[in-house]
């Protein structure tokens, strides 16, 4: 069964058609979603949906795009959501300097305090990383070495990729992983063990071939763990096997995917 560790589910392009996708899952193949908050409002919004949808849990976290909201009240907010049940993560957090929204500073700054909010609730990360690799990875180890959790939608060097495993974090791979021109996402694949490839879709974006550029769902899922497999030389039965293990290793989900 699969577990989608990463989607938008509050995103307007679901409007006509979440309760559908987020009911009855198993017919689908779906054991749990985790949807993802990338602001206030929106992890307001994931953890409503977490309490309307059993199958699903929400990860509460400012994207460093939206850091401009957040002040000390803000924070102690999103810790109060943090000990509701329901939520798994911290995220997503981190840094983007592809879009330079907010400056360096202020990102890394609030980037480091959810880093710390994380360690005070006892929950794992996950990990917004888009044009700063270097200074992720600093920050990560310089305050979250002792952390675990997902480097969401992966783009760095298999290289970089294999520090993270080492410092016990997971890999989200996503649709890119199927694009034919993403050969380094594919080399991080086939060099990284399959313990530490956790399944995603950053859903209503990033939908894999063959539905590229179409709206993306968790179902879709699928056509990621088929390219793993090619990637690996190992059965799809076996990638949903091992990264089902590995999602709920880490967000603390039992085997009947509720809280342990």
């Amino acid at each position: 069964m699969i577990i989608d560790t990463h989607g938008h589910y509050d995103d307007e392009q679901f409007d006509v058609d979440r309760e559908m996708l987020l009911t009855n899952l198993k017919e689908r193949g779906l054991k749990a979603i985790v949807t993802v908050g990338a602001s206030m409002q929106t992890s307001e919004n994931a953890l409503a949906l977490a309490h309307q949808y059993p199958a699903v849990y929400a990860a509460v976290g400012v994207h460093p795009d939206e850091v401009g909201e957040l002040n000390d009240d803000a924070l102690a907010r999103l810790e109060e959501m943090c000990h509701d049940p329901k939520v798994v993560a911290v995220g997503e957090i981190g840094l983007d300097y592809h879009w330079d929204v907010e400056p360096r500073e202020v990102q890394q700054k609030w980037f480091i305090r959810q880093l710390d909010l994380a360690r005070k609730v006892g929950l794992p990360v996950n990990i917004h990383s888009r044009n700063a690799s270097e200074d992720t990875f600093r920050i990560i180890k310089e305050h979250a070495s002792d952390l675990t959790g997902i480097i969401h939608c992966f783009s760095g060097s298999k290289e970089l990729a294999a520090e993270y495993v080492k410092l016990g974090y997971y890999i989200g791979v996503g649709g890119v992983v199927t694009f034919k021109n993403r050969k380094k996402l594919k080399s991080v694949v086939e060099a990284i063990p399959l313990t530490s490839i956790v399944l995603e879709t950053d859903c209503p974006y990033l939908a894999p071939e063959p539905n590229r550029g179409k709206r993306n769902e968790s179902a879709y899922i699928q056509y990621v763990a088929e390219e793993i497999a090619r990637l690996k030389g190992i059965s799809v039965e076996e990638v949903l096997t091992q990264t089902e293990i590995n999602a709920k290793q880490v967000y603390q989900l039992g085997d009947d995917s509720q809280r342990i």
